[in-house]
């Protein structure tokens, strides 16, 4: 994912055909983290003030999901061009994008056992938590992208590995 164009509102971005559908197929997994994962305070506990943020985070990621379904089905959103795709989000969205792939990237790291360093993990993949991994390190291979243009990177992502 390269950066092409970035002003004060609105980021351009190319992909390439096999990078959209990676980050389609990755959103897909949005929402990861469960609302018991938040509690509100480490030490006392109010059932009611924790029964309400959670009612809060569920309509939070519900509005997230409907925008996501939004953006992955509008059929302006991408341009198809002779390297992949162009497309444009403006800076919000960015962030707000942003925050998703955080979900899914910290999401799919509590679900392997929030391994520590994350990398420990790689001596007990399995055909049960492979995809978690490829979750986990895809939305951290985007999360980076997203910041490198936010930061005012102009060309693609340090890094970024060739996609097959």
């Amino acid at each position: 994912m390269k950066v092409v164009k970035a002003d004060a509102q609105r980021l351009g971005f190319e992909i390439g055909h096999s990078e959209k559908l990676l980050l389609f197929r990755l959103l897909t997994l949005y929402p990861m983290i469960g609302a018991q994962h938040q509690p509100l305070s480490r030490g006392e506990t109010k059932p009611d003030d924790q029964a309400l943020l959670e009612t809060a985070l569920a309509s939070q990621r519900a509005h997230n999901k409907r925008c996501l379904d939004g953006m992955m089905q509008a059929t302006d959103r991408f341009r198809r061009n002779a390297q992949g795709w162009r497309f444009s989000l403006k800076r919000t969205e960015a962030e707000w994008l942003l925050q998703v792939l955080n979900d899914i990237r910290v999401g799919s790291w509590v679900r392997l056992g929030s391994p520590d360093p994350p990398g420990a993990v790689l001596a007990t993949l399995d055909a049960r938590n492979v995809p978690l991994f490829w979750a986990m390190e895809v939305a951290g291979r985007f999360q980076m992208a997203l910041i490198h243009a936010l930061s005012g990177g102009e060309t693609s992502a340090p890094d970024w590995p060739p996609v097959p």
